[in-house]
């Protein structure tokens, strides 16, 4: 009896880690937590549960419980490549490079030239700033993966910091010849050019190509923004500048060097609020302050301008430009005697310099932020002429750039662990299936609100559920464990009213939608059987279990045995007939005949044909997913969503003008990736 107990025990156990599996699949790092610490009571032996609850705390970015919990999976089973992967990752991510290069050796003692363990070791090792064995681990890495470009990038990397440009930009154009969709590439190579003014051209050219694949990048509109300032193109360097603000309205850097350029417009009241704005951001910019104390100066705003430079002549009083403004701004009032005063003081301190100027530090000349080129011209000598407003214009008023290694630094955690961390190869994915959800929203704010189904409508209004459904293609499950508690407190009282009330198909329904919300598709799909058993002309009921079945499907698929990861938008990535094996194409027949027989009984529901157009483009049925598409817009004409996916489908089939024309109607319509999808079809 007690063997039964313990089998049961062990099956439960197993059965938990597979549900929080999917929780995680989905990126729900917390639901999964609770599933992977309830197998944890049950089995404390089991190594799977430590190492899955490592890859969720890896993903909340709880580095040492991550580390914790590998290291708990590797006392219970030590054989296991993956797990000293995981660790190798949280430690790199707490600056434990040595702990990191250790776990990556003894993985690849098990998985010997695995390409991600061999890539992050060697970003490890360019950390602890071994550059002869860092450069010997991107050798043998390339040696054993000749096709794998971001070996080329991280080599490229460390050239650069051993100051071997030519080398370094070798590997950069090989790293864009096997995949011309790495921003890293084009920024460093960018930046490499930048180094000579012959090399603008090409530069801004990469720093462009880079925006293509990463739009909402502000850092890097700042620095075409430089190189558009210095090619001559004032209005585009200004439109990247607005844009660049836009896109992050706590860029500093950005907002800076949009002062600049209206202030040599003379378009001075708004160069001052800019200014404004930086000193709010960066209290200590003493650039902004002397250039806002310039302009302060030039509209007669005296008192400003004086208290302005006076802050900044007490933060650098052997500053011979501050000095030297305050003299003229005393010269402007009339004050002659203080003028001449400060007048003299600035030519003595800039006589006494030596020649090489005026330390950086004394001088102010920059705010700490990151700069290309923050100012031209060496500091005041012996000459007094050198003192003159143009001098002082050199020092203080130059554009700011930004590290050229833009964001992009963190790249050895993208290898198939983290999550969130950003699709590089953006490849493009289609808009993702409608469901019933709890917290479900829409990944188009803009049709939130048409996003409506009668019969749902009908189902609230009955206060049947314990909670209201809605409808989105984006389901979401809540991160408060308090409210997580509440579905599955409701899922227990389910189980009790079903064993002491005759049954019904809402209540297997009702509880179908709590298993859906802790992703346990299974147990959702075998109470929507029943629902439907008990009430075949449940149409929400076909709809959610075809819905179900899919999620079940992906977390379960190939796809999902190869990335964990979805796109950083939480997309599904879903290659044109991925799920090529039998039983998965017998799957997605099921999948499409639950759609189908809920078009069936409820004619108006736009969103199950889109969802069978869905299943169709994955099963590798493009026309018959254009029918389903089009049907979808027969009913809804507003139906954002389903234009952009028949425009994916248009550019898979190669009519890219049926596919431009999709995506404008869909972008029309709020969907977001739409534009930046016709900027790279283009």
């Amino acid at each position: 009896m007690l063997g039964a107990v313990q089998a049961r025990a062990q099956i439960n156990a197993e059965q938990i880690v597979k549900v929080g599996q999917n929780a995680l699949y989905f990126d729900d790092y917390v639901l999964s937590i609770q599933y992977f610490n309830r197998a944890i009571a049950a089995k404390p032996y089991l190594a799977q549960p430590y190492f899955f609850r490592a890859v969720a705390k890896l993903n909340l970015e709880d580095f040492s419980g991550a580390e914790a919990d590998a290291s708990a999976a590797i006392e219970r089973n030590p054989f296991i490549p993956e797990v000293y992967e995981v660790r190798g990752v949280a430690r790199q991510n707490q600056g434990n490079f040595r702990g990191a290069v250790e776990d990556y050796d003894h993985a690849e003692r098990l998985l010997p030239n695995n390409r991600n363990l061999m890539f992050n070791k060697a970003i490890a090792l360019q950390q602890l700033h071994e550059t002869d064995s860092a450069r010997r681990a991107f050798d043998n890495l390339i040696a054993e993966h000749p096709g794998y470009a971001n070996a080329y990038v991280g080599r490229a990397r460390l050239l650069v910091e051993k100051a071997d440009t030519v080398a370094a930009l070798a590997d950069l154009d090989k790293a864009l010849e096997l995949n011309n969709k790495l921003p890293n590439a084009y920024v460093i190579r960018a930046s490499l050019l930048m180094a000579s003014r012959e090399g603008y051209e090409k530069a801004e050219a990469d720093i462009s190509e880079a925006i293509r694949l990463e739009p909402k990048e502000a850092d890097l509109y700042v620095n075409r923004a430089y190189l558009r300032y210095n090619r001559d193109d004032y209005f585009g360097a200004m439109a990247d500048y607005d844009y660049a603000v836009q896109v992050d309205p706590l860029n500093s850097a950005a907002i800076y060097n949009r002062a600049l350029l209206r202030m040599e417009s003379r378009d001075n009241d708004r160069a001052i609020r800019d200014f404004t704005r930086v000193l709010e951001l960066e209290p200590e910019d003493y650039r902004a302050l002397y250039n806002r104390a310039l302009l302060y100066s030039d509209t007669r705003n005296y008192g400003k301008a004086l208290e302005d430079v006076n802050r900044l002549i007490e933060r650098f009083p052997r500053l011979p430009e501050a000095l030297y403004m305050r003299s003229d701004i005393y010269r402007r009032q009339g004050k002659m005697v203080q003028a001449e005063t400060d007048y003299k003081k600035a030519l003595a301190i800039a006589r006494a310099l030596p020649a090489e100027g005026i330390p950086a530090e004394d001088r102010g000349a920059s705010s700490g932020a990151a700069t290309g080129n923050d100012a031209e011209g060496s500091p005041a000598g012996n000459d007094s002429a050198d003192l003159s407003p143009e001098s002082v214009a050199r020092r203080f008023i130059a554009l700011r750039t930004i590290d050229n290694d833009v964001d992009l630094q963190q790249d050895f955690v993208s290898q198939g662990i983290r999550g969130r961390v950003q699709d590089r190869d953006r490849r493009i994915s289609l808009e993702p299936m409608f469901a019933l959800g709890y917290y479900s929203s829409s990944t188009n704010t803009a049709t939130d609100a048409r996003s409506y189904i009668k019969e749902v409508d009908d189902l609230n209004a009955t206060r049947m559920l314990p909670f209201l459904v809605m409808v989105g293609n984006r389901g979401l499950t809540p991160s408060d464990e308090g409210l997580l508690d509440r579905h599955f407190l409701s899922v227990e009282n389910y189980n009790k009213f079903l064993t002491e009330h005759e049954p019904r198909s809402i209540d297997f329904f009702g509880r179908a939608m709590d298993y859906m919300t802790l992703r346990n598709y299974p147990a959702a799909i075998a109470d929507l059987d029943r629902a439907i058993a008990l009430t075949p002309d449940f149409a929400l009921a076909y709809f959610q279990r075809g819905v179900a079945q899919y999620d079940m499907l992906q977390a379960s698929g190939p796809q999902a045995a190869a990335s964990s990861a979805p796109a950083s938008d939480g997309r599904r990535q879903i290659p044109v007939g991925s799920n090529s094996r039998p039983d998965m194409k017998i799957e997605l027949r099921k999948i499409i005949s639950d759609f189908d027989r809920a078009a069936d009984l409820s004619p108006r529901m736009a969103f199950a044909h889109y969802n069978k157009a869905n299943a169709l483009v994955e099963l590798g049925d493009l026309t018959s997913a254009l029918a389903a598409y089009r049907k979808a817009l027969e009913i809804k004409p507003d139906f954002g969503e389903a234009y952009y996916n028949l425009a994916y489908v248009y550019f898979q089939l190669g009519n890219r003008a049926e596919g431009a024309a999709n995506l404008s109607k869909a972008g029309e319509l709020g969907v977001v990736p739409s534009y930046n999808l016709l900027k790279r079809m283009h």
